[in-house]
């Protein structure tokens, strides 16, 4: 290529670099503006008791003993435990019964296969709220009130939907033929599920995992209701108790706040790859 050819190629380069420069400003200032409330929790968090009421944007000292009293001045680390039994066993659950049902749906043809996955769309759409007075009182009869295998079944049951529509459309994208060659090989069928299906549909398998996992964590409105003894209660709701009825304590509120959002950025930091590759899955045929 001639030095003619180039350089409009060249000019090209350059006439991108300011865009490119405005794009990452651009980013920036939106990452800042979303991270500037997370900063405030954490401030408020620290901030001494006799300064939370200033108007000032950092304190003039920070305490430390706030994280610590959080811990000891509340059930605080029960709720926390509480919401990890939650949180895992509905996604254990909820992937070991939507994988089965997903694979059948996408590998077979049967009759009400439509209208299955129209009902399994139309129960996503139902809200536990709406659900809620019959949950409590389906389970104070069965005497399962204040125990974490209610939360788990209903965050599970809300969740399941979700789980099963993204795994059908991720596992019908992965092509029979692979499975058939597997098969003809030796494999059996759950041989070539195991060995060929599911490690192909684990960014799929990985979304319904995290945002099982996050819907489960965030839940607060089935544990208000269906848990009332302070230590059986999730995480969500024992952060709710810093605010009375008179006052609010501002610093420890803050502080498990902080304490919430911890685990949840760490997981989905982990796995967000395989999130954004499920999330794309069926987009290209």
């Amino acid at each position: 290529m001639t030095a003619t050819a180039t350089a409009p190629v060249r000019r090209a380069r350059r006439g991108l670099r300011p865009r490119t420069a405005a794009l990452a400003a651009t980013a920036w200032l939106l990452a800042a503006f979303f991270l500037l409330p997370y900063a405030e929790m954490v401030v408020t968090a620290l901030r001494p008791a006799d300064q939370l009421r200033d108007a000032t944007y950092l304190p003039g000292g920070f305490a430390w003993s706030n994280l610590v009293k959080v811990w000891t001045d509340s059930t605080l680390g029960a709720n926390l435990q509480v919401t990890l039994l939650v949180a895992a066993g509905s996604t254990v659950l909820v992937l070991l019964v939507a994988l089965p049902a997903a694979y059948h749906t996408a590998r077979h043809r049967f009759r009400g296969r439509t209208t299955f996955l129209l009902l399994v769309l139309v129960t996503q759409m139902f809200q536990p709220t709406s659900l809620l007075v019959g949950l409590y009182r389906q389970f104070h009869q069965l005497d399962m009130l204040n125990s974490v295998w209610t939360l788990i079944l209903c965050n599970a049951a809300f969740n399941l939907a979700f789980a099963v529509w993204i795994l059908t459309a991720y596992i019908g994208s992965i092509p029979v033929a692979l499975e058939e060659a597997a098969q003809v090989d030796g494999l059996g069928r759950f041989g070539a599920l195991r060995r060929i299906t599911l490690p192909l549909a684990l960014p799929g398998v990985v979304t319904a995992l995290i945002f099982t996992f996050i819907s489960a964590w965030n839940e607060f409105v089935m544990g208000l209701r269906l848990t009332t003894v302070p230590d059986s209660q999730p995480l969500t709701v024992g952060i709710n108790n810093f605010v009375g009825n008179y006052t609010v304590q501002w610093n420890y509120l803050f502080a498990g706040s902080v304490v919430a959002i911890v685990p949840v950025i760490v997981l989905f930091a982990c796995i967000e790859r395989h999130v954004v590759s499920g999330l794309t899955a069926g987009s290209v045929k």
